[in-house]
């Protein structure tokens, strides 16, 4: 795929990975990335793993084994 420079194509294949994990993750990808990047500017940085692309009890259950 041509996406113009390394960097852009860095970004690329971060913007397809989340939208692919979305999608894996029984999510609309684009409802996802719609909800996520509205809640991004108040959302708090000590929460912002909350925001990935995961079912609801997937985040649940990472939260619980990390204590």
């Amino acid at each position: 795929m041509f996406t113009g420079s390394e960097r852009a194509g860095k970004r690329v294949v971060a913007i397809q990975t989340l939208l692919g994990t979305a999608k894996l993750n029984g999510l609309n990808p684009a409802e996802w990335l719609t909800d996520a990047l509205e809640k991004l500017p108040t959302w708090p940085n000590s929460r912002i793993d909350e925001l990935l692309p995961f079912a609801p009890e997937d985040i649940e259950a990472l939260m619980k084994e990390c204590g």
